[in-house]
């Protein structure tokens, strides 16, 4: 068969790809690519062929081509017969890493081979998006060739996080509607959903030995920012706005997570952020509260000096432990309102007991506490920025917001880099704000987030190892449903995806725009509301 291997970018190493009208619409874009010609037609008699290491990848294929053709995708083990789409680890090359994969394409065979079930399902999602972008439909699209353009591919990430936060305490968001989050997340390749659990407006997962938590800390009086109640369903049956998820919720997010190889780190903010919790218990305030949940409220934030504190949030923490099987436990540890501890008589007793000359000294000694804890149990914390200061805990991975990156990752900690100047995704998309739904503020266009560069400028090479990847931020102040969510992620989080799956040197805008046409109409497929002309920016 012909090969076309007309460069269309400046070319890394083994990065070659088909000339424009040839070539295929993958986001994130390959490491290597060779299109070829021919094409792959799927028809009913089409098997899947998988060994029993590639079973649950077989199957999740199996549901997705069901569901979009409309015809059952028989599933079985031996010698793959001709026009079959086989799924194994045998043969696989090791140095693709852990997700990492190969997709040769004929016209008839489709093979993805993989060292692990990780890579076979980023085999697989590439080889979907080969496909028409109405194979993500939900259900049967008649009159559509089902045809994949013929390919070999060489894959694998550049960055082992590729994450985005979703704050789910200033608005609530179903079990339903975080999984389609998922969903569209999986598609490009994301990892990792950074889910923030709790805030000063809203507890959201149950914890049951303090029950209070979600009777009173996940619940306000109305939606708060200003925003119109009607933007949101999220009302309990006596009216007050919120919700919380059960620890059954939570099991089967995780575990629909997982299927799509999608790690959540759950994040239990501490010590400031805390109205929430100390609404409902505020014996472990320094002041006694009161404390609430309601928008305009004061910030909370837990005693330093209380022993009491520390084994609530042990209780806490283990119960969280028990529902998330993720490495990392992020703490959060922004914005502490420490002026409640210079006031606070355990606190100033604590300083004087560890030797700490400062306040900021005593936020480091709280989240080295929780360390311990959390490292006990097998875990490794993460914070923001701000955990540095006063001194990084011994064994704490930073999600550096506002700084921080090259001075821990020199020192020896990993790093996710996740700059409010260009991962926030809820700053505005248009620099004339009248075009876009109320935002907090900023302005980061697609083209700037495409352009993020994860590795700090300034960090030796001998350290950049430990810059882990990047992720997407949304903030919910002003985002109060998941039509709104969405239009806020998509497609600048397809953007991060390229900048932290992709060799930096095949990044080229013009292509990825060229190629996010094509995947709008699998947004479309997947009743996505993503945003529908991400160049306009208002200039």
């Amino acid at each position: 068969m012909k090969k076309y291997l007309i460069p269309i970018m400046s070319l890394v190493t083994g990065l070659v790809v088909a000339a424009s009208a040839a070539e295929p619409a993958l986001i994130p874009m390959p490491e290597k690519m060779t299109v070829r010609e021919g094409v792959f037609t799927l028809s009913p008699k089409t098997l899947i062929v998988a060994d029993k290491k590639s079973d649950a990848t077989a199957t999740f294929l199996a549901k997705r081509l069901q569901e979009g053709v409309g015809c059952p995708f028989s599933i079985q083990s031996g010698k793959a017969p001709r026009g079959a789409i086989t799924l194994t680890t045998k043969g696989s090359d090791p140095s693709l890493g852990p997700e990492g994969y190969e997709l040769i394409v004929t016209p008839d065979s489709a093979i993805i081979r993989a060292p692990s079930d990780a890579g076979l399902f980023y085999g697989v999602q590439t080889f979907l998006q080969l496909l028409p972008p109405e194979i993500f439909a939900a259900k049967p699209v008649g009159g559509v060739k089902w045809e994949a353009p013929c390919v070999e591919i060489k894959d694998h990430p550049r960055f082992a996080w590729r994450g985005m936060l979703l704050d789910v305490s200033r608005h609530f968001f179903t079990p339903h509607e975080v999984e389609q989050v998922i969903d569209a997340l999986a598609m490009h390749k994301i990892n990792t959903l950074h889910w923030h659990l709790v805030d000063d407006v809203g507890w959201r997962i149950e914890i049951k030995k303090y029950p209070r938590l979600t009777e009173v800390g996940a619940w306000r009086k109305d939606t708060g920012f200003g925003l119109d109640p009607k933007a949101s369903t999220a009302y309990g049956p006596d009216g007050r706005y919120g919700g919380f998820y059960t620890q059954e919720d939570i099991r089967q997010v995780v575990r629909y997570a997982a299927e799509r190889h999608v790690t959540i780190v759950p994040e239990i903010e501490m010590p400031g952020h805390t109205a929430s919790a100390l609404a409902a218990y505020p014996q472990f305030s320094c002041n006694g509260g009161p404390f609430t949940t309601d928008f305009g409220g004061q910030m909370g934030v837990y005693c330093a000096g209380n022993d009491a504190t520390f084994d609530f949030l042990q209780d806490v923490l283990t119960e969280v432990m028990a529902l998330f099987p993720s490495k990392y436990i992020h703490v959060g540890g922004d914005e502490v309102p420490t002026d409640f501890w210079a006031k606070c008589d355990k606190c100033q007793a604590r300083k004087k007991a560890e030797g700490l000359k400062d306040d900021i000294q005593l936020e480091s000694y709280f989240i080295q506490r929780i360390e311990k804890f959390i490292n006990a149990h097998g875990r490794s914390l993460m914070g923001w920025s701000e955990i540095r200061q006063g001194g990084l805990a011994q064994h704490a991975a930073l999600m550096d917001w506002i700084g921080g990156a090259t001075e821990g990752a020199t020192a020896g900690h990993d790093v996710v880099m996740t700059s409010e100047e260009s991962c926030y995704l809820d700053h505005y998309q248009s620099a004339d704000q009248s075009k876009e739904p109320r935002a907090i503020g900023g302005f980061l266009p697609l083209r700037d987030i495409y352009a993020f560069e994860p590795i700090p400028a300034n960090l030796a090479p001998q350290f950049q190892h430990h810059i882990l990847g990047a992720q997407g931020n949304l903030w919910t102040e002003y985002v109060p449903n998941l039509r709104h969510a969405e239009y806020m992620i998509f497609p600048r989080e397809s953007a991060l995806a390229e900048v932290t799956w992709s060799p930096k040197g095949a990044r080229n805008f013009d292509s990825f725009v060229s190629r996010l046409k094509t995947d709008d109409r699998r947004m479309d497929a997947m009743g996505v509301n993503y945003r529908h002309n991400p160049l306009d920016i208002g200039k």
